[in-house]
């Protein structure tokens, strides 16, 4: 299945929400570029873009069942649905493993094991800082913690200004 086929079944999935499309497009385009950018090979660009896709996966239901989008929640929620929502695909065990880890993982910044969690940890904050108005001191202690990516760096900086 082609990355536009998965965006198209999440924007459907996101039942017109037109705030959880937006950000999930948002996310996706700044995982894409950064991807791209830090050259990752095609596999891991492949698995990245649907993790960045499917990370909020989860929101509908968390703000549903516990009140909030509290990301322990979406974490909790997140990666057994993202494993049913990419079973009828043709991605391999393996791909939707870890698709699956790394939206069930996306709000954790420690321990950080691979190039596609780090991208996709910088995507999701740069799109939440510039959605949330995040201030500049939280932005820049976020970006001198957790950034290791320098076109993340340069992306986060551009959208918020720090």
């Amino acid at each position: 299945m082609r990355v536009s086929e998965i965006m198209e079944k999440m924007i459907v999935f996101s039942d017109g929400n037109i705030h959880d499309i937006d950000h999930l497009i948002r996310v996706w385009t700044y995982a894409k570029t950064i991807g791209e950018l830090e050259k990752l090979d095609a596999e891991t660009q492949f698995i990245l873009e649907i993790a960045a896709i499917t990370h909020d996966i989860a929101c509908p239901l968390c703000r549903e069942k516990y009140g909030s989008t509290n990301g322990k929640h979406q974490e909790r929620e997140g990666e057994p649905m993202v494993r049913t929502f990419l079973a009828d695909t043709d991605m391999s065990i393996e791909q939707i493993d870890r698709i699956a880890w790394l939206v069930a993982h996306h709000h954790t910044f420690s321990d950080i094991d691979g190039l596609d969690y780090q991208i996709l940890v910088e995507a999701d904050y740069i799109a939440n800082a510039s959605e949330n108005g995040y201030s500049q001191v939280k932005v820049r202690n976020f970006m001198e913690k957790f950034m290791r990516t320098e076109s993340g760096k340069r992306i986060l900086t551009a959208v918020t200004g720090v």
